[in-house]
């Protein structure tokens, strides 16, 4: 039996398991940017450590509260993450760290049935909110120095957007990784659930990983020391061979950021035959559907050194594949399903290229940007993805019609039953955490998935795609008894406008007063049975980004 209809049993048994049960912080060094190889050359060396990020302080008594004996929410509508309807209204019941019980509160329509078990030690009344799983986000990373030191600042950003679970790729170096997932686990820090994937030879002092034996060795070593899973490039194919089929061997994950100067060897269909897990970004789908060429046509004064370059020619590549509807497309995602190829693919993360204007102004970064972060997306020679050197209309464009195809091809591989995920990679490109989060959920609905869709993606399927490298069913991603509870609550409908989950809310006129308000925000974020105040968690963030405004303001004071 082949890898794909293994990955696709998992997938229905789980599935159907879920759908019918009723500190103190320490400095580290983050990885640098990925470099991009010469043709042919040998798989690069892992990036050195270079950024410092510190760790999140430990959990103060007054941050969260719980987890209770018993916690109910009450009366709330329900969108479970399965791709159910909403169903309301309802009682969930949580003990612990686990959800009990999700029974009905009453019929639509009229009130709701009165002195209603069990008794709690705490209640949150949920009338007229929307209660759904915590978000998953499978592309993380947490920073550091200069963009934000503290991971406090990234970790608070994301529970106060829903997001619950998140695996960085790598959130930081190995060792960190391990200490910080390790205190997130016991909730000694405000923080997501952390898986740690990290690149081929990132913790370990035997060098660069050059060789298959080396590839090998590294991904025992990395089994044995806090490594859920290997973030790989478009390495040599023996090595990729190696790292995968090792990785395998051990149960970790693995997902790939097919970088431009290696596709070549190794886009997306070779490296899934070879068993990849997920494909990450755009890279490598482009490449395995060129129609003319076998690499793409860059122009003869090309310099992949230069980041404008780089990330401007991507864009022209959406008129040079095989065309959306052909056969060549089709089989092209057909052997993906058939090999169980999860798309993660953080749309979100370029999508200032469409209109970079909209995003450098957007309405929340003065309250929850950091400053040094913003300094970090201005054009910049030297900050990776700070590329707007000379940003024309015509880059715009281009980038405005490769969305239009890499829609399509995510669209198409959900409708033929591909699984895809929500990812953010967001800390670059004027993406700041968890604004880029929810950015994400309103490009898939704009790719053509129904609301519903975008939820599962971003709650079953992330849960699906962490756990399965495991052989495990997923205890979070779905509102379920017996399953962890992570979930989050907001008092406007999402499934009607996702702009509603912004931190910043949305923006609308309201007919009675006549007066235009800002309306949602996510109200609790629960993890683990501790519930967050989300406002509360934004409110951290905003007086984080003060204190360093003015810190600014006295150091230029103090040097006038």
């Amino acid at each position: 039996m082949g890898r794909s209809k293994i990955a696709g049993c998992v997938y229905a048994v789980t599935f159907a398991a879920l759908v019918s049960a009723n500190g103190s912080s320490t400095d580290i060094a983050a990885q640098a940017p990925v470099q991009q190889p010469r043709a042919g050359a040998p798989a690069a060396a892992p990036a050195q450590p270079r950024e410092g990020l510190t760790g999140a302080p430990n959990r103060r008594p007054d941050e969260g509260k719980g987890p209770f004996k018993t916690l109910v929410i009450r009366g709330v509508m329900v969108i479970d993450g399965s791709g159910a309807p909403p169903a309301g209204p309802m009682d969930v019941v949580v003990s612990g760290n686990r959800i009990t019980a999700v029974r009905s509160a009453g019929t639509p329509g009229v009130p709701l049935r009165q002195n209603r078990g069990p008794q709690a030690d705490h209640e949150i009344d949920g009338t007229g909110m929307y209660l759904m799983p915590g978000f998953v986000d499978p592309h993380v990373h947490a920073g550091g120095a200069p963009k934000n030191q503290e991971a406090e600042y990234a970790y608070k950003l994301w529970l106060a957007h829903g997001v619950t679970t998140v695996r960085g790729v790598p959130i930081g170096g190995n060792a960190w990784s391990v200490r910080e997932k390790e205190r997130s686990a016991k909730n000694e820090i405000v923080a997501p659930r952390i898986y740690n994937y990290q690149r081929p030879g990132s913790g370990w002092d035997q060098g660069s990983v050059d060789t298959p034996e080396k590839a090998a060795a590294y991904v025992k070593w990395a089994s044995e020391n806090g490594v859920d899973g290997l973030k790989v490039g478009a390495e040599q194919p023996e090595i990729m061979k190696a790292l995968l089929s090792t990785a395998a061997a051990y149960k970790l994950g693995s997902t790939a950021h097919l970088q431009q100067g290696g596709v070549a060897h190794m886009n997306a269909i070779k490296a899934a035959r070879l068993g990849l897990g997920t494909v990450t970004h755009f890279y490598g789908h482009f490449e395995s559907l060129l129609k003319d060429h076998v690499v793409q046509p860059w122009p003869v004064d090309m310099n992949a050194s230069d980041e404008q370059w780089r990330f401007g020619q991507v864009a022209r590549l959406w008129d040079k594949i095989h065309a959306p509807g052909t056969p060549e497309w089709k089989a092209y995602l057909e052997e993906h399903l058939e090999l169980g190829t999860v798309f993660d693919p953080t749309l979100t993360i370029y999508s200032a290229g469409r209109h970079v204007s909209a995003f450098r102004n957007a309405d929340w970064h003065d309250k929850y940007t950091l400053p040094s972060l913003m300094d970090f997306y201005t054009p910049s020679r030297t900050a990776h993805g700070s590329y707007w050197f000379d940003w024309t209309t015509e880059d715009e464009v281009a980038w405005r019609n490769f969305y239009q195809v890499w829609f399509k091809l995510v669209n198409d591989y959900k409708k033929m039953g591909g699984r895809v995920t929500v990812g953010s990679d967001s800390g670059f490109i004027y993406q700041t955490y968890g604004f880029g989060y929810i950015n994400e959920l309103e490009m898939l609905q704009e790719a053509g998935f129904h609301p519903l869709e975008v939820i599962q993606a971003a709650t079953l399927n992330g849960a699906l795609t962490l756990e399965e490298p495991k052989g495990k069913a997923p205890e979070y991603g779905v509102v379920r008894a017996g399953m962890l509870a992570d979930m989050v609550i907001v008092d406007q409908n999402p499934l009607h406008n996702f702009k509603v989950l912004y931190g910043n809310g949305h923006v609308k006129l309201n007919d009675t007063t006549g007066k235009v308000e800002r309306v949602g925000g996510v109200k609790y974020t629960i993890k683990d049975g501790i519930v967050y105040d989300a406002k509360q968690l934004l409110a951290d963030v905003a007086a984080m980004v003060e204190k360093q405004k003015r810190e600014r303001t006295i150091k230029t004071t103090a040097v006038k």
